[in-house]
């Protein structure tokens, strides 16, 4: 970082700045307008808007609109499958200079050595990663992980220049009802930023779990729960992933007024997605199409979003801030031209220039080997519980379908698109195999697996038949974790993630190219998902409404409890 001097110095005009920024319209998040002058920018800092400057490094971004960088407020960088290195590569052109993310997917798997390669990386980084410490690894007591961090062990990774406080705290009912570890959790950080993640919770118990200083929350997927804890003082993020699809329903909610209170995040994408759709761009682009003013939309993308999470360094192109601009064609196409992250322009020779970091977690897939009998369903009643899926949305219902009993197992229905599903515990803990039904998936035939099983990440796996769901589970181990598509004993399609069974060691490119791949295998099994492969993902998280499944069973979320 350059020193008050220079930065003064550079700032009045006694000196060139090292990069100046000419003939672009510069975005004013006060009002909205869209204002002449130059930028100027020493080393990782602006110093200079709203005048005339020379430069060392002279930029025409003639024609354009520049905006602060935008900054994603929450996202787990491993279910984007690539590296935090990768996913610079594939976001920051986009306009993406801040990630505040929460790696409890490889701390779920690893423990503390996960969140350290995440708070490595980002010391290396184009993007500025901010690594939130995991809050709920496990994220319940209804589910084998192959880590767990207290307390204590959070203790010992504060301090990091990385560190934005706690991390979503999941286990909500563990904070209104004052679990000891859940305390313990939320005292050591009292003060500090605390992300929350409380779905549908309301009335007093919503009170309670924000007097825990619970600042933030994703989880709305309605106006009517976002007012609510808009209301009661909680920055209230818009999340628009590959699942978890909320931007049309809270749309509505987002206007000038309830902008400086309101933020995006994407919680989590994918690189096919993002190469077809988008990340925050698509997010923006998306808005503004449906009616919300730029000014709100833009406010959200940015200086809203460093506000809710005490970034006071940057999200304004202004004096003193961060240099993180991104010069865009229009504000409605919100399509990159050029991108500065941290003083630095964003390229292909930045990206050369990054250190690196060793990947981790390697070998992380230590399920025993299954046969077709362990997927029966072994059961003396007809009545039986059936997660639906609700396309789109993480949360699932609690239906009860008669299915009926031969030969001691209740086998899979696909007339009535009731199929079995199954998590087999893959940490080497306890080798546990549980199986239920889900509806929604349409499958006909085979079978999909995969290890990137929130949050826990043991083997999910869904299948018409147990033969191809034992053959899927069973590939995952010899491809260290990823996703698999099954038919007829034959491998349709797949994807290793060597890194803790969750991230990819190729190119983002490459892993687009898998998810295509897999996406049509899916498909040509009847799949009628968009996402099927992180669609059955949540369907292991035990702390989303209302039925999930872990390697313990069945689990009513809405009682806390699993299904005897």
């Amino acid at each position: 970082m350059s020193n008050p001097e220079t930065r003064i110095a550079q700032g009045r005009g006694d000196k060139p700045a090292d990069i100046v920024l000419k003939g672009g319209k510069l975005l004013d998040l006060m009002t909205g307008a869209l204002l002449d002058g130059d930028i100027a920018i020493t080393g990782d800092t602006i110093t200079g808007t709203l005048d005339t400057y020379d430069g060392v490094q002279v930029i025409d971004v003639s024609g354009m609109v520049l905006a602060p960088g935008f900054i994603d407020t929450h996202l787990h960088i491993e279910s984007s499958l690539v590296t935090p290195f990768e996913f610079d590569r594939c976001v920051t052109p986009r306009g993406v200079t801040t990630a505040i993310c929460d790696p409890h997917e490889i701390a779920n798997v690893v423990g503390a050595p996960g969140i350290q390669y995440f708070q490595d990386a980002s010391q290396h980084t184009l993007l500025d990663i901010k690594v939130q410490l995991s809050s709920c690894v496990p994220s319940t007591h209804m589910e084998t992980a192959g880590a767990e961090l207290l307390a204590e062990d959070l203790k010992a990774l504060k301090g990091h220049p990385s560190g934005l406080g706690l991390a979503e705290f999941m286990n909500y009912p563990g904070v209104i009802h004052r679990d000891p570890d859940a305390m313990a959790k939320l005292r050591l950080f009292d003060g500090e930023h605390i992300d929350g993640h409380c779905p549908l919770l309301s009335g007093k118990d919503l009170n309670a779990y924000i007097a825990a200083g619970i600042r933030t929350e994703h989880e709305a997927t309605n106006p009517d729960e976002a007012l609510e804890k808009l209301r009661k003082g909680m920055r209230v993020l818009i999340r628009e992933g590959s699942v978890s699809k909320d931007l049309h329903a809270l749309q509505p909610l987002l206007n000038v007024t309830t902008s400086p209170y309101m933020c995006l995040c994407t919680d989590d994408r994918n690189p096919l997605d993002i190469a077809d759709s988008g990340h925050l761009d698509y997010m923006i682009r998306e808005l503004i199409r449906l009616g919300t003013p730029p000014l709100a939309v833009y406010r959200a993308a940015t200086l809203s979003a460093a506000e809710a999470f005490g970034l006071k360094d940057r999200g304004m192109i202004a004096p003193g801030k961060r240099a993180d601009i991104v010069a865009l064609d229009s504000l409605e196409s919100c399509r990159a031209q050029l991108v500065i992250a941290g003083g630095r322009l964003v390229n292909d020779d930045a990206f050369a220039k990054r250190g690196s970091v060793e990947p981790i977690a390697r070998n992380s897939v230590k399920a025993p080997r299954v046969k077709a009998s362990d997927f029966r369903a072994r059961a003396n009643r007809e009545k039986t519980d059936v997660i639906g899926i609700r396309e789109g949305q993480i949360l699932t219902d609690h239906l009860i379908e008669d299915i009926s009993i031969q030969d001691g197992d209740k086998a899979p229905d696909v007339t009535r698109d009731l199929i079995r599903i199954a998590v087999v515990e893959r940490h080497g803990k306890n080798g546990n195999i549980a199986t239920g039904f889900v509806r929604g998936f349409g499958l006909h035939s085979g079978a999909i697996a995969s290890t990137v099983c929130h949050d826990h990440h043991n083997i999910a796996c869904v299948g018409a038949n147990y033969e191809d769901m034992a053959t899927a589970a069973n590939r995952l181990g010899a491809i260290e974790g990823g996703f698999v598509v099954v038919d007829r004993g034959e491998i349709l399609a797949e994807l290793a993630l060597p890194v803790a069974g969750l991230m990819s060691l190729e190119p983002f490119e490459t892993v687009k190219a898998r998810l295509i791949d897999l996406r049509d295998a899916a498909q040509s099994l009847g799949v009628t998902l968009e996402e099927p492969f992180l669609q059955l993902a949540f369907l292991a998280l035990p702390v989303i409404p209302a039925l999930k499944i872990t390697d313990r069973g069945m689990v009513d979320v809405n009682k806390f409890e699993i299904i005897p």
